[in-house]
């Protein structure tokens, strides 16, 4: 799927977790008590240059607590430590957001990221050139503003 939101029918949400469990690709669930799915967390690893591409959402009824930001915070650490330390070795993580979604950019700055720069009309969404704020994240960066989740593998 080119963009979160557009699953709209089992078939579509069968092909967005094929793309997701593609090679190179992580996602995490964000679930609830009972195992039902609340939201995700994912990256996009380019191995070679030790980077990924960040990416999440969360279902509209769980919003405005914090919950994606905490843990974004924890799958970008995970990310960012050394495979000898458990994590994935990652040097760079990378995520953007559309200039008419703040909400995003909260998460994205309580999880350790910084604002990096926008790219002017990226998005092209119902014939409209939409920016797009630019963030990045190193191993070398102070950790998140908000504590982590719990990691169950």
């Amino acid at each position: 799927m080119a963009r979160q939101g557009t699953v709209t029918t089992l078939e579509q949400a069968r092909e967005q977790v094929a793309w997701l469990l593609e090679e190179d690709r992580r996602a995490t669930a964000i679930v609830d008590g009972r195992d039902a799915l609340m939201g995700l967390v994912a990256l996009s690893i380019d191995r070679e240059n030790r980077s990924g591409w960040f990416f999440y959402w969360l279902h509209a009824a769980h919003r405005g607590q914090g919950l994606v930001a905490r843990a974004a915070a924890t799958v970008a650490d995970r990310a960012l430590s050394p495979s000898a330390a458990g994590g994935w070795g990652l040097d760079r993580l990378e995520l953007g957001h559309r200039v008419n979604n703040p909400a995003s950019g909260a998460v994205a700055r309580a999880a350790g990221f910084v604002q990096e720069g926008t790219e002017r009309g990226k998005f092209l969404i119902d014939g409209e050139r939409v920016d797009v704020l630019t963030y990045g994240r190193l191993r070398s960066d102070p950790g998140p503003a908000v504590p982590g989740l719990p990691w169950q593998p």
